[in-house]
């Protein structure tokens, strides 16, 4: 029987560990603030305002991979027994909390298609009840995966926008009957960053017994989550964006009551009971082994594990504080400048990034990213701007100040 848990296999170094500075009374004072930036390099060369699509990679990711790589030259093959196999559910143990997971719930997997397509795997679509409800605003990559699955599965009832900007609550929970098997919705809109109220919905489908998947690629570490309080069945999302953990890390939460009841078709080897028994038929363990599939993408799981610290040591309300606070600003200057502001302005509708729809949209963000004020486009949307804990209000000036500087060049 393969050891699940084992010794850690590298540790990286915190700011605490560092002794940076941290008021319990105010994370983000200005000598908190500079301590957090010297965790991240790329922050002395830009002015980086794209952690809604990459996180600023932490300093203990050298670390990280170096413990990877001595680990791999000292021990060889009997890394997989002293840490390596146990570190899909090890490293989601670490990252559940950000979001109100309890231990043994969260396993960490490639990217998000393959956690959803998981998802979609353990449910049984039988008869009537072989709906899935979604969103005309979901992330594309979420939206190929629906449509593949329909594909003699499933039937999809999309709801639309009626401003391309966000989602009506109650239109969704419209949407939702008895022959719904899922709802799967973005909890923050990928282009506008639109803060979806999943209340209703996740009540709405319990009520006629469907179960309900939330996409928090855009929403985890920036806006606070309790997925337990909430009773999701399933959350889904990466370490790429405000996780500051990589490509390579996605995750998948199950519900504890779901967890060793439900049978995924889509799996693999570490998800048998004994798995270097070499049986040629499944036997699907118990636990949240029971989500996996096949080897592991070990490297990743060392990359990701300094920014899930990271956000849990400052933890996600007192992000959500300061966040408010930067994009505030930037709504303020978009303003000011008689800019096009294309998410909403209650804070309690909005995630963490502010997309701002000026002239040539698409040409002044590449200038931008020239000067070294990185941003980043989308179509039909405008310029997103993504300021996260370690960004500073003086950046914030920056980004409008060298807007305004390349319309009045360009004009």
């Amino acid at each position: 029987m393969v050891r699940r848990r084992a010794r850690e296999p590298g540790r990286h170094v915190t700011p605490s560990d560092r002794g940076v500075p941290m008021s319990s009374r105010d994370p983000f004072s200005a000598e908190a603030i500079a301590g957090w930036r010297r965790e991240f390099p790329i922050l002395g060369k830009t002015c980086y305002l794209v952690s809604h699509s990459l996180g600023a990679m932490p300093r203990g990711v050298e670390n990280e991979m170096r413990a990877f790589a001595q680990t791999w030259a000292d021990r060889g093959v009997r890394a997989w027994s002293e840490g390596w196999w146990g570190m899909p559910a090890e490293v989601g143990d670490l990252l559940a909390p950000v979001f109100g997971a309890p231990p043994r719930t969260v396993t960490i997997h490639p990217n998000v298609s393959t956690a959803l397509s998981i998802v979609l795997s353990s449910l049984p679509f039988e008869g009537r009840r072989n709906k899935i409800v979604h969103t005309s605003l979901d992330f594309p990559s979420v939206l190929y995966v629906f449509e593949s699955f329909a594909r003699g599965h499933a039937r999809l009832r999309e709801v639309p926008s009626d401003d391309g900007l966000t989602i009506d609550t109650a239109r969704l929970v419209q949407a939702v009957d008895e022959e719904t098997e899922l709802v799967c919705v973005s909890l923050v809109l990928f282009k506008t960053s639109a803060l979806l109220d999943v209340a209703p919905v996740i009540r709405r489908a319990h009520e006629v017994g469907a179960k309900v998947c939330l996409d928090a690629y855009q929403a985890v570490a920036s806006v606070p989550i309790d997925v337990t309080a909430l009773g999701a069945d399933f959350l889904i999302g990466g370490s790429v964006k405000w996780l500051c953990g990589g490509p390579g890390a996605g995750y998948l939460y199950v519900r504890p009551e779901l967890r060793d009841t439900l049978e995924p078709w889509i799996t693999g080897w570490m998800a048998h009971e004994e798995p270097f028994a070499f049986e040629p038929h499944l036997r699907r363990t118990a636990g949240p082994f029971r989500w996996l599939g096949g080897t592991p993408q070990v490297p990743c799981y060392y990359m990701a594990r300094p920014g899930y610290s990271i956000v849990r040591e400052i933890g996600v309300e007192a992000i959500r504080v300061r966040s408010i606070a930067l994009t505030q600003r930037l709504i303020a200057g978009a303003d000011a400048n008689g800019w096009g502001v294309r998410t909403p302005r209650d804070p309690g509708r909005r995630g963490g990034t502010v997309t701002i729809d000026v002239p040539r949209s698409d040409e002044v963000a590449r200038e931008l990213i020239r000067r070294e004020v990185i941003v980043d486009h989308r179509p039909g949307a405008g310029i997103r701007v993504g300021p996260h804990f370690y960004n500073t209000e003086k950046e914030i000036d920056r980004f409008i100040g060298e807007t305004r500087a390349i319309l009045a060049e360009t004009r």
